[in-house]
């Protein structure tokens, strides 16, 4: 029998999720001991090898540039990526729509449909309460 894909979760999930969950607070209490523990009490300890204390502070840092740098250059290349404002894309795609099918009953909600710029502009800027 085929398994149906669901967000919901299985028995599987629930024990990832458990262990990512203890090893992040696990990963946490590391950098905290790593960070604020003196370099005196770790060797004494018999822990001689871990990175220079710069980096607990320096890693953070450069984490929250390249994140906000990201959502800078992603900025960027959305403006990169669309068209100019002369450009007809600007107004319409391929997908639109201007002609639905008609109703036989003229009480009933007309179908969905794209309204033409031409039209659009004819009824807000052509109509007689402007040319007076």
């Amino acid at each position: 029998m085929k398994q149906e894909h669901s967000p919901s979760p299985t028995p599987e999930r629930a024990v990832y999720g458990f262990v990512l969950y203890l090893a992040s607070f696990v990963g946490f209490g590391l950098y905290i001991v790593w960070a604020y523990v003196p370099e005196s009490w770790l060797h004494s300890v018999g822990l001689t090898y871990w990175p220079q204390k710069y980096w607990a502070v320096a890693l953070p840092v450069y984490f929250c540039v390249v994140i906000v740098l990201g959502f800078m250059v992603y900025a960027g290349i959305v403006l990169l990526n669309m068209p100019s404002l002369s450009d007809a894309r600007i107004i319409t795609d391929h997908y639109a729509v201007y002609e639905g099918p008609a109703t036989s009953d003229p009480n009933a909600i007309p179908p969905l449909r794209d309204l033409h710029i031409s039209s659009v502009n004819r009824m807000l800027y052509l109509n007689d309460a402007h040319t007076s």
